[in-house]
Order: C-alpha cells, then sequence, then structure tokens
C-alpha cells in the first residue's frame, strides 16, 4: 500500500465533491496532508477537516473561472504548511453548449470553459513547475477526460476541446521539465459515478452506460487511487503518460 508522510503536502482542487473528493480521502488515509479548493461550498472537505483535523486538511474557496484565482490559489495552498509537493488538476466544468445556441451564450460557455479547464490549469501548473524546480522535485496530475481522444457529443465541443488541450499540456511539462526531477501524468476517465456524470443514471439515458464493456461506471475511487500512484514517485518514468480508466468503452 502506498504511503505518504503528513509533511508531503497535496493540492488537490475541485475537491469538495467527486473525484477530488474522493483523491483526497485516499491521500489522507494514506497519510498526506491535502489542501482542497472547492468553489462554491466546502461539500465533502467538511467531513475530511473533522475526520483528519485541520493540522492535516485545508480547505480554500477558489473561482477558477476568474483569471488570477489558481495563482491566489496557489500561494495559499503553499502557506497552509511552506510547501506544495503536487499538484492534482481536477476541478472542471461542462456547460451543454449547443450550436444553436445564441451567440452570447455560445461564446460565454467556450470563454469560461477554457478559462476554468485550460487555463487555470496552465496557471497551477506554471506556480508548480517554478517552485518545484527550487525543490528540485515535484509532481503534476491532471484529470482529462475520454473525450481528449475520443471526442464527445455535440453539445460538448468545448469540453472536449478544452480536455485534448490539457493532455498536450500534460506532456509538454513531461518532456521539458523531467530534468528537473519535474514529473506530469495525465487521468482520461470515463463515466465516473460523480454527480457531473448523473444525467446517464438519469431514466431513458441507460443507453450512455451500455457502452461500457465492465458494465459500469467507473467509482471515483479508482481514479483518486491512479492519482496517488502517479504522486507517490513509484513511476516516475511513466512521466508523460496519459491513463485511460473508461470500463474499456474506449480502447486507444
Amino acid at each position: 500500500m502506498i504511503q505518504f508522510s503528513e509533511k508531503q503536502i497535496f493540492l488537490v482542487t475541485g475537491a469538495s465533491r467527486g473525484i477530488g473528493a474522493a483523491t483526497a480521502r485516499i491521500l489522507l488515509e494514506a497519510g498526506a496532508s491535502v489542501v482542497g479548493s472547492y468553489n462554491s461550498g466546502t461539500g465533502a472537505l467538511s467531513k475530511l477537516m473533522d475526520e483528519f483535523g485541520a493540522d492535516r486538511v485545508l480547505a480554500v474557496q477558489a473561482n477558477l473561472a476568474k483569471i488570477g484565482e489558481a495563482k491566489a490559489l496557489w500561494q495559499t495552498a503553499k502557506g497552509f504548511k511552506g510547501h506544495i509537493n503536487g499538484l492534482v488538476n481536477n476541478a472542471g466544468i461542462m456547460p451543454e453548449t449547443p450550436l444553436d445556441d445564441s451567440d452570447e451564450g455560445w461564446h460565454q460557455n467556450w470563454a469560461d470553459v477554457m478559462t476554468v479547464n485550460v487555463q487555470a490549469v496552465a496557471d497551477l501548473c506554471r506556480e508548480a513547475i517554478k517552485d518545484f524546480g527550487e525543490a528540485g522535485e515535484g509532481r503534476i496530475v491532471t484529470i482529462a477526460s475520454r473525450a481528449s481522444f475520443r471526442g464527445d457529443g455535440p453539445d460538448f465541443l468545448n469540453y472536449a476541446a478544452s480536455k485534448g488541450a490539457v493532455v498536450s499540456l500534460m506532456r509538454s511539462i513531461a518532456r521539458g521539465f523531467a530534468d528537473k526531477g519535474i514529473y506530469a501524468f495525465t487521468i482520461a476517465p470515463g463515466w465516473v459515478k460523480t454527480d457531473m456524470a448523473a444525467v446517464a443514471f438519469e431514466p431513458g439515458n441507460e443507453g450512455m452506460l451500455k457502452e461500457i464493456p465492465i458494465g459500469d461506471a467507473a467509482p471515483p475511487e479508482n481514479i483518486g487511487n491512479m492519482v496517488a500512484f502517479f504522486l507517490s514517485g513509484l513511476i516516475d518514468h511513466s512521466t508523460g503518460c496519459a491513463i485511460d480508466i473508461n470500463g474499456a468503452s474506449y480502447v486507444r
């Protein structure tokens, strides 16, 4: 089993629910300390703070749709214990954006998706690279999507484009900074049992899950366990890779 020290600090964005909350719990149970960001409500972070204590869990409100918020989040997280050992880019948005939307709605949704799903990730990575370079080591894990590689539905073109962008970003970081001890990894989930995927479980949408050979959406812990594996330092030579967790619904 992977073990961390509470002196190892990991920043997990979007940690109030879903994949982020599951990842934060796994890291804490393995012994690490976690700074978790949330947008509107602390959600699962409140329970984690009660369970593991304020000396190991810090919840930080951050609206990543605002330019500059990602950098401020990094600085707050760094101030928790004076350093950060790993970054988990999990926060993301997926607004339905049909082609027949108004021009205003279309452009606003594209701008919002690119700001949260790409620019905020890039800004956090920028801060991480600077600090990890000084420390001589650090790891970044970004949650992309199956849509990064196979595309998504016609109402989610912006989401697929944004997730494809972060795959390229992580590969570029891996190639550019491995010699400084900075490692970058991507996880590309398919359907996961989270609030964001709730539509797949609504009556009439059973076909969304029938495409999965394993027969069901992935538990968020599957993604969290892989995050912990990447952050552990046990497989640093896989830097630049993208791991699929989709029940064989898309095989590359």
